[in-house]
Order: structure tokens, then sequence, then C-alpha cells
């Protein structure tokens, strides 16, 4: 058994690690690592959101019960990475927004989909797209505003409903995701040469977006902050996914294939999403920082004992 996970995740961490290796050794020099995800995160991550989005089964896998068991879960590590830094670590109301926020946001693209990929196959992603496809928003749209309610120079309700518009409208994530709904409510066929580019493009997004994050990794450091990392990686790795995994398998009982992606997309490490976040507002950025570089390390050992669990179900 315990081979058999690692031979799921361990390919995933190699991937990132030769971007890690490379990167650090000036083989791949900081531009390249920058196009690479200016296209992957820009282009090809987007085609293969559409794609998923235009074919999926809306009705059957936009279940409340399965966004509920991520949201809550994701919702809940926000709310108590706030509180830990405000009590615990004495931070300011800013400061502890955007750790809380480390919390928040997993990595559910990057190492979500290629995970859960490679653990149950291309054909059990559906219900982790529909869980992708409000994970951008929803972080967020709760983020910002509370950010925006937290700060001293915090801007008005109108001010911040505007900048939250804009940074999602701006997304190209949430472009790919607005044009693939589109697609599917309206019923109209993609012709099958834009299909097949288009899965061209695809294809190649997950393994050169996982190769980039290696090479994004060699610029954070571990800081000082690291109890703050501590807890942090313990909300994003340990008592998010166990809230999700409490609420879809015994709470709400659903089929075991939509408890596997609820649990594996909450069980990521906090994203490179986190950083951005924290350097938007000039706050945090050392503990997101942090947080990335060392979830994403102990996620080999997390996301395996995850599996494990999750296998042992009847």
């Amino acid at each position: 058994m315990i081979l058999q996970i690692l031979q799921v995740v361990l390919p995933v961490f190699i991937v990132i690690g030769s971007g890690y290796a490379l990167a650090r050794s000036g083989l791949f020099k900081s531009s390249v690592i920058d196009g690479l995800m200016t296209f992957t995160q820009g282009f090809a991550i987007p085609c293969l959101l559409f794609l998923a989005i235009a074919d999926l089964d809306l009705g059957e896998v936009f279940d409340w019960r399965l966004l509920l068991s991520f949201y809550a879960g994701a919702a809940i590590c926000f709310a108590l990475g706030i509180a830990g830094a405000r009590l615990i670590f004495r931070r300011r109301p800013g400061e502890a927004v955007a750790i809380g926020f480390c919390a928040l946001f997993s990595n559910s693209v990057l190492l979500g989909l290629p995970i859960m990929e490679r653990a149950y196959g291309a054909g059990a992603l559906a219900p982790n797209f529909a869980i992708v496809s409000i994970h951008v928003p929803f972080c967020y749209l709760l983020g910002i505003g509370v950010m925006e309610f937290a700060r001293a120079d915090g801007r008005g309700l109108v001010e911040t409903a505007v900048v939250i518009a804009r940074a999602l409208a701006r997304n190209a994530l949430m472009i790919g995701l607005a044009a693939g709904f589109v697609v599917n409510l309206v019923g109209v066929p993609l012709p099958g040469t834009v299909r097949s580019a288009l899965e061209m493009v695809a294809g190649a997004a997950l393994p050169a977006a996982l190769f980039g994050l290696g090479g994004v990794l060699t610029r954070y450091a571990i800081r000082a902050s690291l109890p703050e990392t501590g807890m942090i990686t313990a909300l994003s790795l340990i008592a998010h996914p166990s809230i999700a995994f409490a609420l879809s398998w015994w709470v709400f009982a659903l089929p075991i294939e939509w408890v596997r992606a609820a649990v594996l997309t909450a069980a990521m490490a906090p994203g490179v999403n986190t950083y951005v976040f924290a350097s938007i507002y000039n706050r945090g950025q050392a503990e997101a920082a942090s947080a990335v570089l060392v979830g994403t390390a102990l996620s080999v050992l997390t996301a395996s004992a995850w599996l494990g669990i999750l296998g042992a179900l009847p």
C-alpha cells in the first residue's frame, strides 16, 4: 500500500523538484520560469479549465454538500489562522488576515489536480473541477473583504466591491472558467479542430505548471516566522482536510468519489496566490512565502497519508 501511494505522489514532486533544482542551479534562468508560469497560468490552465467546465455535467457535480464540505473547512481554517495570528502571535489585524489567507487558499490546481489524476484517473476529476470553479472567487471575495474591513486604512464598501470585481475580471483562470460555463449552458458544440487545439495546450498545462512551480519556489525562503508557518501548514494540511472528511463522509455520506475530491483538494499546500495576496497589501509576505515552501515540501508526506486514509474506506 505504501509503495503504491508513493508511486502516485512522488512523480508529481519529482517534477516540482526538477524545476526547483534546475532553477536553483542557474540552468533555467528566472526569466524562463516567469515565461513558463505566464504560459501555464495565463493560457494553458485556463484552456484546461475551459474544456473541463464546458464538458461537465453541472447538474450532477454541483452539489451544495460537496462544496460545503470543502469551503466550510476553508473558511474555518481562515478564521482560525486569523485568530491564531492575533491571539497567539500578537500580529496586527492586516497581518493576521494575510496569515489567515494562507490557510484559506489551497493549491487546488497545480497540486490538487495532478495528484488526484494520478491516484484515480482523469475520469475522477469532475468533482475537483466543481470545487476549483469557485475557488478563486470565493477565496478572493472572502480574503479581500475581510482585509479591507480589518485595515485601519481600509476602503469603503463600494470601493472594496470594485477592487474585488476588477481582480476577478483580470484573472485568466476566471476567464477560462466563465467561458466554459457559457459554452456549457448555451450548449454550443466546439468545432473539432478548435477542441483538438485546446486539448493539445491543456495536455501541457499541469506538467509544465508543476515544473514552473518548482522554479518559483526557489525565490522563497524559510524566514524567522517559523511558528506562524507551522500553524499555517497544520491548518492547511491537517485541519482543512479533516473537516472536509468529517463533513463529506460522516455528515453528508457523499459518494466516495466526491469524498476523495473534497479531502485531497483540501489537503493541498497553500498556493502561490497566498504570497500574491500578501504582496498586494504588503502584509505577511514572509509568512506566506515560508508557508508555500514548507507546505509544498510537507505535502509529500501528508498527501500520502490522506491517500492511505481514503484507500482504507469501504
